[in-house]
């Protein structure tokens, strides 16, 4: 290990374990808007009540990432293996749990919080759990937890993994420390090869090109049977309904004047509107209300729309928007829609998954910002499936414009993209051969 990386791990060390009262704070902090995030909390610190030796680990972060690995852990699960799931925020713990709660109930999966970057921490946890390899979803950098994996003789990969732009720009200055870091994972699962040759770039050794998981995203009937007994039962059958999915802080007032100017054409739409997290639903909601527009909860206009009851208490008048105040069904509200605009990409930090959207065969928008869905968004977009606007004029107008891509057009673009599990499955023999351990 080069001596700048030896001194580097040192330090962020130090820094994780001299912090941990700035990092306890804010898991309180946090707390007090999901308590889930001091739920639990020992598992943060390398202590675990479960045991599994050799499992195999999947990081997921948060809610993305766990989505993006469902379709794999499925497999492993039909293979007879045992799954240890790490996630670092609420709402992918609470997903895992949810999805896999009979596999959790019969021992086959464990869902726990990621232990703090220190080296300790990460020793209790390869204590508690003896992987075989582990898999940390898209692109998640943690000095500790990639040299912890080494030392405790883990192979750790990179899974489904992409090198953004703007990503690599940021690293390739001063010390080049994260792409040492990278250099530390036993190999990589790749979405493209586009990918492949950026990680071979900077030093990433045995890498295989799979694919996008997220092609292979299982989608919940109950979601779409809802959808389809939700809509006429509205009287929303004849509407036109854009959903704005997966909003985040900083890009509102963008939307707010692109459904205002829709709002004004000869063809008022209904929208949905689905902040990316749940703090926000409270915030969106007064926003809508500012800007003019009658809202709906989902939590209280449509309370049992997804256990099965179609009985609906229509509002009257009817709302101009439905907030999408709940977790876990946004698979209900772009079923409902007929256009579907993907947050995030209409500030910094970049858009979010639009693959989603296109297994339900529905046109997809999103702002300049696509840096971080290079793959699949620049194929989609050269497919005539998904299109980004620069912002609320150009937005409003793309919405209103006849030239809608087909449902046909989408799913042959769908097609030609999928079969990432099974890439993945007949790479890992060779990369379980090559890893550096």
């Amino acid at each position: 290990m080069p001596l700048k990386l030896r001194l580097f791990l040192g330090l962020w060390s130090a820094l994780w374990t001299l912090g941990l009262p700035l990092i306890l704070t804010y898991l309180m902090r946090r707390a007090r808007k999901d308590a889930l995030y001091r739920d639990h909390l020992a598992e943060r610190f390398g202590r675990y009540a479960a045991r599994a030796r050799g499992a195999v680990w999947v990081h997921a972060v948060s809610l993305g990432e766990f989505r993006s690995a469902v379709p794999l852990i499925r497999a492993f699960l039909d293979r007879g293996e045992t799954v240890v799931i790490t996630c670092f925020t609420p709402a992918g713990r609470r997903e895992a749990e949810k999805v896999f709660a009979p596999e959790r109930a019969e021992g086959r999966v464990h869902v726990v919080w990621v232990p703090l970057e220190t080296a300790w921490a990460y020793r209790g946890f390869f204590r508690a759990f003896v992987p075989k390899f582990g898999l940390v979803m898209e692109i998640e950098i943690w000095p500790r937890m990639v040299f912890a994996a080494r030392s405790a003789g883990v192979p750790l990969f990179m899974c489904n993994a992409q090198y953004p732009t703007k990503a690599i720009a940021r690293d390739t200055g001063g010390l080049r420390l994260r792409q040492a870091v990278m250099r530390g994972f036993a190999g990589a699962f790749v979405k493209s090869q586009l990918q492949a040759d950026r990680f071979a770039a900077v030093g990433v050794q045995n890498i295989a090109v799979t694919g996008e998981l997220r092609f292979e995203q299982p989608i919940p009937p109950a979601l779409l049977e809802a959808a389809a007994v939700a809509r006429p039962a509205l009287g929303l059958a004849d509407r036109r309904l854009i959903a704005f999915a997966s909003t985040v802080e900083g890009e509102d007032a963008t939307y707010l004047a692109a459904m205002r100017a829709l709002s004004r054409g000869p063809e008022k739409p209904f929208f949905i509107y689905v902040p990316r997290k749940p703090e926000r639903f409270g915030d969106c909601g007064a926003l809508l209300k500012e800007a003019g527009f009658r809202v709906a909860r989902r939590s209280t206009a449509l309370p049992k729309v997804l256990d099965g009851q179609a009985q609906f208490t229509v509002p009257t008048p009817l709302p101009d928007v439905l907030l999408g105040d709940s977790l876990g069904e946004m698979y209900f509200y772009l079923a409902l829609a007929d256009a579907v605009v993907v947050g995030g990409g209409f500030t910094p930090k970049g858009a979010h998954n639009i693959i989603e959207p296109l297994a339900l065969k529905k046109p997809v928008l999103t702002g300049p910002e696509i840096w971080t869905i290079e793959y699949p968004f620049t194929e989609a977009e050269a497919a005539g499936v998904a299109r980004r606007v620069k912002d609320a004029a150009e937005l409003a107008e793309a919405l209103a414009g006849p030239d809608q891509p087909k449902p046909a057009r989408i799913e042959r673009f769908f097609a030609d993209h999928a079969g990432g599990v099974g890439r993945f499955f007949a790479a890992l023999p060779g990369a379980l051969k090559n890893a550096r351990r």
